[in-house]
């Protein structure tokens, strides 16, 4: 299995994610992490596995990670398992009835990222996930970093 897991972070977090995302995932195959900024869509060609991970800004993806995005070609991920994570805060840790309000409308990063990945030939093989920070900078909650080295053990089920 060839994995490439694809981010975006602006205070860390998210990139601790892909990291502990690609570590588990290394396990089992070749993995290869990158920032958005640093990797051209062209290089997700014959990787068999492709994540994409933002952290949630105005309840969407960053602006790198929708050019990286925009970039692929459909034919390109046509057949490719893909999956989508993103980095929130949610409405539990914000305590704002109007954010809970717009998280409820909008959503999160991630499910905008898998909707891209899905209309460019890419096939969702879990559903997009979460991973909760406590404040606009972070930290990560308690316990984020292994739930994202399960989340990528699940996605490996999947790949056999």
């Amino acid at each position: 299995m060839k994995a490439m897991i694809v981010y975006d972070s602006f205070f860390g977090n998210t990139e601790k994610i892909a990291k502990a995302i690609g570590a588990a995932m290394a396990e089992k195959g070749e993995v290869f992490t990158a920032r958005v900024s640093e990797v051209s869509p062209d290089q997700v060609q014959g990787v068999d596995v492709l994540l994409v991970g933002s952290p949630t800004r105005a309840f969407k993806q960053s602006e790198g990670t929708t050019a990286f995005l925009d970039k692929i070609q459909a034919v390109t991920l046509r057949g490719v398992k893909v999956a989508a994570f993103d980095t929130r805060m949610p409405p539990e840790v914000t305590k704002s009835g109007v954010y809970t309000l717009f998280a409820g409308i909008f959503s999160y990063a991630a499910s905008k990222i898998a909707d891209k990945l899905k209309k460019k030939g890419g096939v969702l093989i879990v559903p997009p996930e979460g991973f909760t920070v406590l404040g606009g900078e972070g930290p990560l909650k308690d316990g984020e970093l292994e739930r994202a080295a399960e989340w990528a053990r699940a996605i490996l089920e999947k790949v056999k």
